[in-house]
């Protein structure tokens, strides 16, 4: 089966959604899928308004449709709600093409974090969006409860994995700081509230890896933290090993893959009690979940790092991607057998107008 995957994030971005994605294009041979990507590269781009760093592509629907024909795929995933996801989703729905689609981030709250926009008028642009997918792949069930809510239909559940080759406990420690030391990852911008974490009164050091367009100032308000910048690979492992507690202060995201790489790391990790943090930790004692944030960065010190390790090998890329061309099969048969149907339709009902001629 030939998939195509369309999406606006992708390298040079880091993130979740390119890094699900990275994984899914990695499982394909495994799962009898020649996989294609159909991002933003080859396109003349632009940088979002107020984050520069995330490169929008200039492209026309010809062009899309153009790369699409070359590749000639079976079915189409739509990874996000940009140019290359509109663009895609418009020649599938003019060439009559079963799609799927995915809800990666919390678009409504993201931009109401930024701009003064009704998250209604967001969910509206998201429903016609995501409408005409045979599903809509979403990574929890608060995220799929929320969605029905605001009138989504044919959501499928693709839940998320973690690298236990990579992430994991290490013997030493790479980060020569004050103990205990508070970690977090991710995006340095607005949306994912780190100031909440920087400014705790806490013990020790705090230390921050990733880029965004508030890491300036953050770093100026906030001269003892120590920011790192974008790292990966061994690393980033090393960072998250090093650390004592894993600290999320983001009240929008549907899920954090950060959170999974911490936990096998033997990192605890404090957070609000939201979507996400209380989808992956639900009773596994893994985590502290409060509203106070100080209050639960400083709990999670006496959490056990074996009961991290122990959530965090319940959590595999084989069984993430198990479930995405799972759905994306069924969907397919679904697809060939309405088509059968209606050729044998087709070919009863011109019987009977043969059978009237041999009569006469």
């Amino acid at each position: 089966m030939r998939v195509l995957i369309a999406t606006d994030a992708w390298r040079p971005q880091i993130n979740g959604v390119v890094r699900s994605l990275e994984r899914m294009y990695e499982a394909a041979p495994s799962h009898g899928v020649t996989a294609h990507m159909l991002t933003p590269e080859g396109f003349w781009q632009i940088g979002l308004p107020s984050y520069p760093d995330i490169r929008l592509a200039l492209a026309t629907r010809r062009a899309v449709a153009k790369r699409i024909a070359e590749f000639k795929p079976d079915h189409i995933h739509i990874a996000t709600e940009g140019p290359i996801g509109w663009l895609t989703r418009a020649v599938c729905l003019a060439q009559k093409r079963t799609f799927t689609t995915s809800y990666h981030t919390r678009f409504p709250q993201y931009v109401a974090a930024r701009w003064p926009i009704p998250e209604r008028w967001s969910y509206r642009f998201l429903r016609r969006f995501h409408g005409p997918a045979a599903g809509v792949m979403v990574s929890t069930a608060t995220v799929e409860a929320e969605l029905r809510q605001h009138g989504f239909e044919r959501i499928l559940r693709w839940g998320r994995g973690v690298d236990l080759s990579l992430f994991h406990p290490r013997p030493a420690s790479v980060l020569d700081l004050p103990r205990p030391i508070f970690l977090s990852v991710g995006r340095v911008a607005v949306e994912k509230n780190l100031e909440a974490f920087l400014s705790l009164r806490l013990p020790g050091s705090k230390v921050v890896v990733g880029d965004g367009p508030a890491r300036a100032d953050l770093q100026r308000s906030f001269p003892d933290v120590t920011f790192l910048g974008t790292r990966e690979g061994e690393d980033l492992a090393s960072i998250y090993a090093s650390s004592d507690v894993f600290v999320f202060p983001s009240l929008t995201d549907t899920f954090g893959i950060v959170l999974l790489e911490a936990a096998a790391s033997g990192l605890p990790v404090a957070a609000f009690p939201v979507q996400g943090p209380s989808d992956v930790f639900a009773g596994s004692g893994a985590a502290v979940l409060d509203e106070d944030l100080r209050k639960a960065a400083l709990a999670a010190l006496r959490i056990p790092r074996e009961t991290c390790l122990e959530l965090a090998a319940g959590y595999s890329w084989q069984s993430s991607a198990d479930q995405f061309y799972g759905h994306i099969f069924r969907i397919a048969q679904q697809v060939r057998a309405a088509q059968n149907v209606t050729t044998f339709a087709t070919a009863r009902g011109a019987e009977g107008p043969a059978r009237e001629r041999l009569r006469a």
